[in-house]
């Protein structure tokens, strides 16, 4: 059944950067016709070089392949230094935290504090080229300062989202090799101070390759200092100088690292260089939000995640624009929070995640009407698919039914969006992601044949030709990195990149993402491995074996459901109860990985559906999560008698 479609705003696309589905298919031709030459002349005309580059793209050792080689810039030049001229008075971030402070940091002020930080880095701790810093910072400016401080004098920064446990943080360092950690003391939430200090105390233990820890002292908690190793950032900031050379980089030297989920245990050291991903960051945000020279923009997200630099950091400064940083929770006080701040802030463009929206609709269906939202021009969602009543919701009581939405899909791995609605130009399904974006080559491929699948078939989203942005390697893992992302499907002999994603067309051709094809569960738009959860729940000394799926949730689109295996059986517990043992193992996913990814269901079980060979059919237990009937056949399972007593200890 065709889905209403809704046409954008005709005042809107008057003067929207791309106004039109004749723009978009011109551009889109464009790509095809000539695609070196389309990717060459935006990454001349978005961004200032300091040595023009030789080649647009080098395919000759892919899936390694490099983009603009032999050019020079750096990041942080692109993002403050170039609009000093025009903008220095212009506010770059506007700060609110958790308890309504507000600070309204212009591209001078900015310029300031990261030449400042940078000295800092150089000559407190002898930060040079090339060396990893991991960040774990709440959503303070001084995160924002962390990021392009290290992109000035060439360092390769490591966010590491402040909700992780020191278990986490602690892999994510040492297999960075970092030197240097920047965090804070804690920060504030729901107005109570919270602590981060010592989880990076816990983080850091015999061997660290850790040397020196910078300590941003945002609300003066007490904590631990060890000397010689720790060091105060209010402290040792105050001398430094205004000015700091910014480093000349290659095209291809990287950015940063942003570990995510993976399919095995052990997290993914995605790895984004410098040339390439700025140049996207910058023309998603001019294409997809449309963002003006006075325009507010505002993205909800945190800079631990893919979002947070892409599109609070990274691209909104890139173009020049004003971008606001949020410390709390948007739901606090209560659900008037995120629109009061788009009233007192004038916000343009509000991008947010799925789960939020169904919260906020939730706790508030009729809050935002008392609100102004007038200035509201462009509504975004990321990081999981949005379900069509969040939708209007969305679309009617925040968007007063001008506003349009983008449905954008994309993933750490490709840096930016990929597929989404220009809202100037598409005509927009609730919950389809639309079309791609110009200049990247996205089909959904039969993973057998690598054809194109017809309408109503399902298929794997893939993009079949390299792009600026995509992710250049899995730090310290080349086989990962090629098994990961370009061992499931080839197009014309060729393997192709493979989203990790099932989708299909509709009848104009719109792209419908269905979901993941591995096991990684999309937790309100944050991606979880389900080998990494499994890892710490084996951690307790009573589970033999354990299964975790995903299980659709009303307000976090997936949860976690996790099947579990006693060693000593159902009945021979040290646990008083089957509570008492979900609480402790809850407890251990806390300590290793964060609350974030907490089961919400834990059912204890006699054995796991295996085939003959040992491997455990997921689908069957996802489908059991899900109360759906098992139509595959079981015959070939070990036990197949297993299957009907699960389900009766799930359903009942």
């Amino acid at each position: 059944m065709s889905k209403q479609i809704f046409q954008p705003n005709a005042e809107f696309a008057k003067n929207a950067n791309i106004g039109s589905m004749d723009e978009y298919n011109k551009l889109m031709n464009k790509s095809k016709d000539n695609y070196e030459g389309f990717w060459g002349e935006y990454a001349k005309e978005k961004l200032d070089w300091i040595k023009p580059f030789d080649s647009v793209l080098d395919e000759s050792n892919a899936p390694f392949v490099k983009w603009f080689d032999g050019g020079k810039l750096n990041v942080s030049a692109q993002c403050i230094d170039r609009h000093l001229d025009t903008r220095k008075n212009k506010a770059a971030i506007i700060f609110e935290g958790d308890r309504g402070d507000v600070q309204t940091i212009t591209y001078l002020d900015l310029y300031k504090n990261v030449n400042k930080f940078s000295n800092l880095l150089k000559e407190d701790f002898g930060v040079k080229k090339g060396d990893r810093v991991v960040i774990y910072m709440p959503m303070i400016p001084e995160a924002a300062y962390a990021m392009l401080a290290c992109a000035r004098i060439g360092a390769i920064h490591s966010i590491v989202f402040g909700g992780f446990s020191s278990e986490a943080l602690k892999d994510r360092i040492e297999d960075a090799e970092a030197k240097v950690v920047i965090t804070a003391d804690g920060a504030y939430r729901k107005t109570k101070p919270y602590m981060l200090k010592p989880v990076v105390d816990a983080a850091i233990t015999e061997g660290s390759p850790v040397e020196k820890v910078l300590v941003v002292e945002r609300n003066n908690e007490e904590v631990t200092w060890v000397a010689g190793r720790d060091y105060s950032y209010n402290e040792l900031i105050k001398n430094k100088s205004t000015h700091c050379r910014y480093e000349e980089m290659d095209s291809e030297d990287p950015l940063f690292l942003l570990y995510t989920s993976g399919s095995t245990g052990k997290p993914k050291g995605v790895q984004h260089n410098s040339a390439g991903y700025i140049l996207w960051a910058q023309m998603t945000m001019e294409w997809v939000f449309d963002v003006k020279e006075n325009d507010t923009y505002w993205c909800t997200a945190d800079v631990g995640w893919i979002t947070g630099h892409t599109y609070i950091v990274y691209g909104p400064l890139a173009m020049g624009a004003t971008t606001v940083m949020f410390e709390g929770v948007i739901t606090y006080p209560d659900a008037g929070r995120p629109w009061a701040m788009v009233e007192n802030h004038r916000i343009n463009q509000f991008y947010t995640a799925p789960t939020a929206i169904r919260v906020l609709h939730k706790m508030g269906e009729d809050t935002p009407k008392k609100y102004d939202l007038s200035s509201l021009k462009v509504l975004g969602t990321v990081g999981e698919p949005i379900d069509p009543p969040a939708w209007k919701w969305y679309y009617e009581e925040v968007g007063s039914s001008k506003c349009a939405i983008v449905d954008t899909y994309w993933q750490t791995e490709t840096g930016g969006h990929i597929v989404s609605p220009l809202p100037g130009a598409t005509p927009i399904k609730p919950a389809c992601a639309t079309l791609p974006l110009p200049g990247i080559m996205a089909e959904i491929l039969d993973p057998e044949t690598g054809e194109k699948v017809t309408e109503g078939e399902s298929g794997y989203m893939c993009i079949t030709k390299p792009w600026p942005s995509q992710i250049r390697g899995v730090w310290g893992d080349e086989e990962r990195y090629v098994k990961s992302y370009f061992g499931d499907v080839t197009k014309d002999g060729k393997a192709v990149y493979f989203t990790g994603d099932g989708a299909n067309y509709d009848e104009d051709g719109y792209i419908t993402i269905t979901g993941r094809t591995d096991d990684v569960i999309n937790v309100s738009g944050h991606r979880m491995g389900t080998a990494e959860v499994e890892a710490a729940l084996k951690k307790e000394s009573e589970v033999a074996e354990v299964a975790v799926v995903g299980k659709p949730h009303e307000l976090k689109g997936e949860g976690i459901f996790a099947y579990v295996v006693l060693k000593h059986g159902l009945d021979d517990s040290r646990f008083e109860d089957d509570v008492a043992m979900m609480k402790n193992l809850n407890g251990i996913i806390k300590k290793e990985i964060g609350a974030i990814a907490v089961c919400d269901d834990i059912v204890f079980i006699p054995g796991l559906p295996k085939t003959r060979s040992g491997k455990i059919m997921r689908r069957i237990l996802r489908a059991i999560a899900k109360g759906e009937k098992i139509t595959q056949d079981i015959s070939t399972l070990e036990d197949p008698s297993v299957v009907a007593t699960i389900e009766k200890m799930v359903n009942g």
